[in-house]
């Protein structure tokens, strides 16, 4: 079950990153989210917004991500390739699996999917799991954009259209 975060699923929340965290340092992706990323306070202004989703499994929380309608900044701007056109998109951030439950990516991009009609997502050079399964769900690789720190994201968009 797909269900928006309250400020109570916190600790639950900061725990699935904990463990998503330690997953991407032992696969060769040590410097994406490094030891603190999502800090506390973006994920309560998440919640606040009502753009942060936690994917529930028997009461559990398994999964979490953030859901965003509408222009990404860090999108208006787009190297080694382009985006495919000018629809309107929702873009996924901050996924995250607490490693328990099989197919919490596909629950999460399905839920996106019945939201919007184009998705976007962006991961590290490093995290080569992430660019595994966006490409198995038909996402296509657009270019390079260039996140808030300044560090380079391989950006990808799905299309209901075209998948």
């Amino acid at each position: 079950m797909i269900r928006p975060a309250q400020k109570c699923d916190l600790p639950a929340i900061e725990a699935v990153y904990a463990v998503a965290r330690g997953y991407m340092a032992r696969t060769g992706n040590p410097s994406q989210w490094g030891n603190i990323y999502p800090k506390h306070d973006l994920l309560v202004s998440d919640i606040e917004k009502g753009e942060l989703f936690v994917c529930e499994e028997e009461g559990v929380i398994r999964g979490v991500f953030a859901f965003i309608v509408g222009d990404d900044p860090t999108y208006a701007y787009i190297e080694d390739g382009k985006w495919p056109h000018d629809k309107p998109y929702g873009t996924i951030h901050r996924i995250a699996s607490d490693g328990q439950t099989k197919g919490i990516f596909t629950k999460c991009f399905a839920y996106a999917l019945s939201q919007m009609d184009e998705i976007r997502i962006d991961t590290h050079h490093d995290n080569k799991t992430m660019q595994h399964v966006v490409e198995k769900h038909g996402f296509k690789r657009c270019g390079i954009i260039y996140v808030q720190d300044g560090s380079p994201r391989i950006a990808y968009q799905y299309s209901k259209e075209n998948p």
